[in-house]
């Protein structure tokens, strides 16, 4: 035993011997208690936590396991147009590929190619399904109906109750023009709805009650795992299908209780923050895409969907097709981002497309998110950000300096005057001029 400057008390060694010797030096003197040595550790409290509704709809559809990828893309080959079929390597798809009579290697692209017309890739899916999975690149635009419901359900697991997508759904869809990111977002949720109650058959689903379709939607909501967009995402699909492939238009689904959306600010970057990620890169290209991203306030699809003959330099505007809702419009052309196309252009010549990918083609969506990504990092920002983000960015700057609402609508292609005014709840251009009462006490 021996007395601790640091503890201000005698310390020993936590040994039963130590004790026993302690308890023997002590008899008749003072009473010697372990009691405390071998407390029982505090329970600590664990952070909030949710019990959810059980939810017979939780678990979604099975899927199978990963399998290889094949990527399909355009390819000019002469005068002709081909499709181009990429994968890493893999000895079993590379030998059913090669005996293959559709498709042919050629030496000088060094890949594998089919003809471009709907026999040949759906002879081709029938031929790979059961070793690989079929991704479409952005430039292969597919309108056979049948086959997208191929490469759009190949994932999931396909046993003897299986219910496939209705073809009349995706043929109304279709004809009333709606875009196909909707027509895959509602086949999607249509399929999921029919299989997870797909024991009685889709006769007797054609049948359900309006009650009973509440019910799928209402576990939902209970369950508390979903997103709010999700939801009524899939009351939309499910009404569509009752009401105008199966004419049921007493199935209103009012008595389901949608859930509110969330009011949630974006994310605005400072000006300072926006500066350090567009300079944060040498690649002319990449930080000529982050310009326009910011200085027209552009969604990414709108960026890659740009043409070379939509810069409309001697006008300052920057022509949009067919952007969210198939609708067009202009926006702002900043002097410092037509100085840095100009310099892009005579670097790298695009043909077509304002970006074009290394082998040509349009960009695509994942290479501009992993550009923004990269400079994002490379800044030291440390705001969660996204493309998106810029895009948030260049509103809140707008109203900041000054710039009415109604154009700020107008450029960044807002139906609704509602959804631009979000951004008045984030600019500091009113707020820095209101004095708290804490000031002036």
């Amino acid at each position: 035993m021996k007395y601790s400057q640091t503890y201000q008390c005698f310390v020993m060694p936590h040994s039963s011997q130590a004790i026993a010797q302690t308890q023997h030096y002590f008899t008749g003197l003072a009473t010697v208690s372990t009691r405390y040595l071998y407390r029982p550790q505090r329970l600590q409290p664990a952070t909030a936590t949710t019990i959810l509704a059980s939810d017979p709809f939780a678990a979604g559809l099975p899927k199978r396991a990963e399998l290889p990828i094949v990527h399909l893309a355009p390819l000019a080959w002469g005068k002709a147009t081909v499709i181009s079929l990429t994968f890493k390597h893999h000895p079993l798809v590379y030998h059913r590929l090669q005996q293959l009579p559709l498709v042919t290697w050629q030496q000088q692209a060094n890949c594998f190619t089919v003809a471009s017309d709907s026999n040949s890739l759906q002879a081709l899916f029938s031929n790979l399904t059961d070793i690989a999975q079929l991704w479409i690149s952005q430039g292969l635009q597919i309108k056979d109906l049948a086959l997208l419901v191929k490469l759009w359900e190949q994932n999931y697991v396909k046993d003897s109750s299986y219910i496939p997508c209705p073809r009349a759904y995706l043929e109304k869809l279709y004809l009333l023009n709606y875009s196909l990111t909707t027509m895959r977002t509602y086949h999607s949720l249509l399929l999921r709805f029919l299989n997870q109650q797909a024991e009685p058959g889709l006769n007797h689903i054609n049948s359900f009650s309006e009650e009973q379709i509440n019910t799928y939607h209402r576990s939902m909501v209970q369950r508390g795992t979903y997103s709010c967009s999700f939801i009524n995402q899939s009351i939309n699909a499910v009404k569509f299908y009752y009401q105008r492939v199966l004419g049921r238009s007493e199935v209103t689904l009012n008595q389901v209780e949608r859930p509110e959306k969330p009011f949630q600010l974006p994310t605005v970057l400072s000006k300072e923050e926006v500066g350090r990620i567009l300079e944060a890169t040498e690649n002319l290209k990449h930080r000529c895409l982050l310009q326009l991203l910011y200085a027209g306030g552009l969604r990414i699809g709108e960026v890659i969907n740009l043409k070379v003959t939509d810069v409309k330099s001697d006008r300052n505007l920057l022509f949009l097709r067919g952007g969210k809702g198939k609708k067009d419009r202009t926006t702002l052309l900043s002097k410092r981002l037509l100085e840095s196309l100009r310099a892009y252009y005579k670097l790298y010549r695009p043909k077509e497309w304002l970006f074009e990918g290394q082998t040509g083609g349009q960009y695509t969506v994942e290479s501009v998110r992993q550009v923004f990504r990269a400079c994002w990092q490379k800044a030291g920002v440390t705001v969660k950000a996204t493309p998106h983000t810029l895009r948030h960015s260049f509103a809140t700057h707008l109203l900041e300096q000054g710039t009415d609402l109604r154009y700020i609508q107008t450029l960044l292609g807002h139906r609704n005057s509602k959804t631009t005014e979000i951004y008045t709840h984030v600019t500091t251009h009113a707020i820095e001029k209101i004095v708290s009462p804490l000031d002036n006490l």
